[in-house]
């Protein structure tokens, strides 16, 4: 069963906020558990994710261009 949030005379939801002060404190903690890479390293991979997206893009890029010409050869030829 769940519990219903007490509501004060303001109509604050006291429960809600308990919640939320409980979840802004537990993620503080597991921050501090998080192994950060190094600023060099962290570089290094966002120039790959950035390489590898523009790749991924153009190659995207050609193959709806290719498509695009193909669907309109075959239509212009049926039709």
């Amino acid at each position: 069963m769940r519990a219903e949030p007490t509501v004060e005379k303001n109509g604050a939801r006291t429960g809600l906020l308990a919640g939320l002060t409980e979840y802004v404190k537990d993620v503080r903690v597991e921050m501090t558990k998080v192994s950060w890479p190094p600023r060099a390293e962290l570089r290094e991979s966002t120039i790959v994710v950035i390489v590898m997206v523009v790749i991924v893009s153009i190659f995207i890029g050609i193959v709806d261009r290719g498509l695009s010409f193909a669907f309109e050869s075959l239509i212009r030829l049926l039709g």
